[in-house]
């Protein structure tokens, strides 16, 4: 099954004035989830610089919901209790390049 991730920071500035403590939690965020990308299980992530708020995006593919659930829930950023959020949203079909 494939999901759309999105991580919604504690602000819709966190990109332009995250504190050092906030860039750790990041820079732990970046190596946590390119682990799962190097599993075979991410295709893609990275920050969407969107007008209206920042957030952060990974198209993740898993077995099932539970799965997806429980990689969210080790996420650097959630675990670290500064107000991240994640959205998980189910993608009844992708279309991949090659």
């Amino acid at each position: 099954m494939y999901f759309l991730l999105k991580l919604l920071p504690p602000r819709s500035m966190f990109m332009q004035d995250m504190s050092p403590e906030e860039a750790a939690i990041m820079q732990k965020h970046v190596v946590y989830w390119r682990s799962i990308m190097e599993q075979g299980k991410v295709h893609a992530f990275g920050p969407v610089a969107d007008p209206e708020g920042e957030w952060g995006v990974a198209i993740l593919e898993t077995q099932d919901r539970a799965e997806a659930e429980a990689i969210c829930a080790s996420d650097p950023a959630l675990v670290s209790g500064r107000g991240f959020q994640t959205k998980i949203c189910v993608m009844p079909r992708l279309v991949l390049r090659g």
